[in-house]
Order: C-alpha cells, then sequence, then structure tokens
C-alpha cells in the first residue's frame, strides 16, 4: 500500500474541512485535505443555501471573493411560516443571502488551495490508523489503496462519519453518545419557474408531515431551494414524494423544473461533548455544529474547522497531540456558538413530546414577534398591549405555553452552563451537572431521554 506523509490529514472538502485546511496551512502545515468527490463535482453538497453573510465566516479565506462568486440573493429581509391557509410574517434582525451551494464550495476548496494546501480528489476515506492515538487514515484513491499518515487527522467527514465508526474511541474524552435518532433525514431540489416569486425577499417555512418542515429559499426570483426534513424520531417520511406534492400544490411553482437534487443526513443534537482524542478532532456536521432546531451550519463549521486548525498547529509544532493539547478547541467551540446550540436543542427536544398539529397551532396563535422572543435570548420585553394580544390569541395553548416557558427558562440555564465549559479537569462535573439541567427538560416537557 501506498504511503504518503503530511502535517494533517483532513478528510473532507466541506465547510469545515476547507476552513481547517486553509487556516492549518496558513499557520505553516503541510496539509492534505481528502475529498471523495471529482474536481468537477467538488462543493456539490444538500444545503439549504441560506446564510447570514460573509462577516459570519473566519477571514482565513477571501470572504470577498466568496460572496461575489456565490451569494445569488443578498436581500433576505423576512421569514415566511405557512400553517393552512394562514401566514406568518417575521422580519429578520439582520438582512440574510441565499447562495449557490455548488459554486461557494468551490470557492472555499480554491481558497483552500490557495493557502497552501493538496487538495486530493477521487479519495474516500475508510478507515483510521491508530496506535494508541490517530496517525492518519487509509483511503481508496482512483480504485488504489493509499495510506495518509500524519500526527493530527481532522474529520470534517460529515454526520455519523464513518471515521468515528473505526476508530477506538472508548479510552478518550470524545463523545460516542452519538445515535442516528439524534439526526434528520433531508431532501432538496433546486427548481426554476417561469415567473419570478413575489418573496424573494423572503425564507419561507412551513410544517412538515412529521417533526420537521419545509423551506423554499430563492436563490433568485426565478430560482429556488426547495427541500424537507423529518427528525429521525419519527416515523419515515418519503421525502421525494411529499416535496412532490407540495411544490405541485403550489400556484407559483407552475411548470417548474428540476435542475439539481440532492438528499444528506445531519446532526439535529447538541454540539459534541469532547470532539478531541489523540491526534484526533472532529469539525462541523462530524461534531454536531449544526443549529439543531433549523439545520443551519455552515457559520458554525467554518469557526470550528479554523479553531481546530489554529489549536492543532500548536499541538503539531509543540510534537503534543494529546488530548490536554487539544482541549482549547472544545473551549473555542462551547464558549461561543456551542452554548446557544445546547441551548437551542431543549426546543428540538420540546417538539419531539408534542404533535405537529398541536405545535403548528400554538405558532399560529402566537403574534410574530412573540414566537420569535420566545425562542431568543434573554428575558421576553411585552408591551401591555402585546400580552393581551398573546393571552386572547393564544386561549386554549396556555398549557403548552407554560411549558415552552418553562423550556425557555432551561435554554437560558443551559446555555450559562456551556459558557462555563471546564479545562478537561473539570469535564466530568460539568457533564453531570449539564445531565442534571436535562433530566428536569424530560420532567417539564415527558420526552423520551435524547442522550
Amino acid at each position: 500500500m501506498k504511503t504518503e506523509e503530511a502535517d494533517m490529514v483532513v478528510v473532507g472538502g466541506g465547510t469545515g474541512g476547507c476552513f481547517a485546511a486553509a487556516s492549518a496551512a496558513s499557520e505553516g502545515l503541510d496539509v492534505v485535505l481528502l475529498e471523495r468527490k471529482s474536481r468537477e463535482e467538488g462543493g456539490r453538497i444538500a444545503c439549504g443555501d441560506a446564510i447570514k453573510g460573509a462577516a459570519s465566516l473566519p477571514d482565513v479565506v477571501d470572504r470577498d471573493y466568496v460572496a461575489d462568486e456565490s451569494f445569488t440573493n443578498r436581500e433576505v429581509r423576512r421569514g415566511i411560516f405557512e400553517a393552512d391557509d394562514e401566514k406568518i410574517e417575521i422580519p429578520l434582525p439582520v438582512t440574510g443571502k441565499v447562495m449557490d451551494r455548488k459554486r461557494y464550495g468551490e470557492v472555499i476548496l480554491e481558497e483552500a488551495e490557495r493557502a497552501g494546501a493538496e487538495v486530493v480528489y477521487d479519495t474516500v476515506a475508510r478507515s483510521v490508523v491508530q496506535n494508541g492515538k490517530v496517525e492518519g487514515v487509509r483511503a481508496i484513491r482512483k480504485g488504489e489503496p493509499v495510506e495518509y499518515r500524519a500526527p493530527m487527522t481532522v474529520d470534517a467527514a460529515g454526520a455519523l462519519s464513518v471515521l468515528q465508526d473505526d476508530a477506538d474511541l472508548s479510552e478518550a474524552t470524545f463523545d460516542t453518545n452519538v445515535k442516528f435518532t439524534q439526526f434528520c433525514s433531508a431532501y432538496r431540489e433546486i427548481i426554476e419557474v417561469d415567473e419570478p416569486v413575489d418573496w424573494s425577499d423572503a425564507l419561507v417555512f412551513k410544517p412538515a408531515e412529521q417533526l420537521g418542515y419545509v423551506w423554499y429559499f430563492p436563490r433568485t426570483p426565478t430560482e429556488i431551494n426547495v427541500g424537507l426534513g423529518f427528525q429521525m424520531t419519527e416515523e419515515p417520511m418519503k421525502l421525494v414524494e411529499a416535496l412532490r406534492r407540495d411544490v405541485q400544490n403550489r400556484d407559483e411553482f407552475k411548470n417548474a423544473r428540476v435542475v439539481n437534487k440532492l438528499g444528506a443526513a445531519l446532526p439535529t443534537r447538541r454540539p459534541y461533548d469532547s470532539a478531541v482524542a489523540p491526534g484526533f478532532m472532529a469539525v462541523g456536521d462530524a461534531a454536531g455544529h449544526v443549529n439543531p432546531t433549523t439545520g443551519g451550519g455552515i457559520p458554525g463549521a467554518a469557526k470550528s474547522g479554523a479553531w481546530a486548525a489554529e489549536v492543532a498547529a500548536d499541538a503539531v509544532v509543540e510534537e503534543d497531540v494529546s488530548e490536554d493539547a487539544l482541549w482549547e478547541y472544545n473551549q473555542r467551540v462551547m464558549h461561543d456558538f456551542g452554548k446557544k446550540f445546547a441551548a437551542t436543542d431543549l426546543y428540538n427536544i420540546f417538539g419531539t413530546a408534542h404533535g405537529v398539529d398541536e405545535l403548528t397551532d400554538l405558532v399560529k396563535a402566537m403574534p410574530g414577534q412573540q414566537l420569535v422572543d420566545a425562542l431568543g435570548e434573554g428575558e421576553v420585553s411585552m408591551s401591555l398591549g402585546l400580552k393581551i394580544k398573546t393571552l386572547v390569541s393564544t386561549f386554549g395553548h396556555w398549557g403548552l405555553l407554560r411549558e415552552l416557558n418553562s423550556v425557555r427558562k432551561k435554554a437560558e440555564e443551559m446555555k450559562g452552563h456551556y459558557a462555563e465549559y471546564p479545562s478537561m479537569d473539570g469535564f466530568g462535573t460539568w457533564k453531570e451537572e449539564r445531565d442534571t439541567i436535562m433530566d428536569d427538560v424530560y420532567e417539564i416537557t415527558g420526552a423520551s431521554p435524547k442522550y
């Protein structure tokens, strides 16, 4: 078997992998990025395509170039939630963007190469090389076996990574409490329509048949990303058929043409408690770095990739790739977006304890801004008029609303707990205290334990 050596091997050419490779190469490491797709297909990933903007990405790539090349809709100013014949409109606090995900993927692969990383296409990682610590991966490149050895391996291979299945992580802090029920199955199509939609400045959502949602995100007024997903705790859905029925029932999609279609699994769970093991780190979807309620994962993957590379670069230089040497990466994640995602996960748990119809009726009854506040951060400040309007409109749902408010309080407590994510020495005690908060949430909602 052919063997190649580097300072770092990155598996996966998505957002997390590209930002890890670009960052590590910028730090002076010899980096190899393995991408299973061909160069022509590189960057094609199932995604909703929505993002806040280039400023949410680390500046290890040329963010202006990324935006200029891939952001096709820069004027997303509102959200629309559709339920039966009703529409709830909510203004977005920050103007959003919708991208051409294929072009975005191509650009960040280019940026990884520009930074000095070697991108190797047509290469499928199959297993890890491990001798106490992870020392690289075994792969198939264009049909031939090859082994890549490096003191650091970064797993950016996506949800339910095969590398984590193969590695022996039983003696590490690395989170192995991972189940398929903590994930979502999703499918999306890119469709073209004859006439511009009248909501090209909006992200449109509606409930799916199972716990999940259908989305319509306009790349342009006539090119729409349409998709749906469902939580794997629920009964399986025939995603292609369900999406097709929905598209055919919308007048604005008459004569729509499908130009691309893809499916994927993505985490709808809290971030991994620890995403490090000796010689091994996970980033992006491979570490649960996705908003558990929306599935949004690009900024989290980009940040985690960059942070992992920065910490790993120091570890490689110091010739110490132990968990303790890599622990700062866990802390960066948890003290930043990790605490928000862990708190948001509690709303996902709340949802699994209630039927879609019950949740939809509550959403329809609540004033739009109050709905945002209920799932937002900090204390809710309501005028007397809004309080009265909320009480009147939600009559018949007060029990569920009280439960939601109790979950919101626990979410604030959880966020505070993650903000105090400790050094490696305090990790065990921190987990025990976190699990006590989780027990409270299960008692409040009646949900089955997720972890």
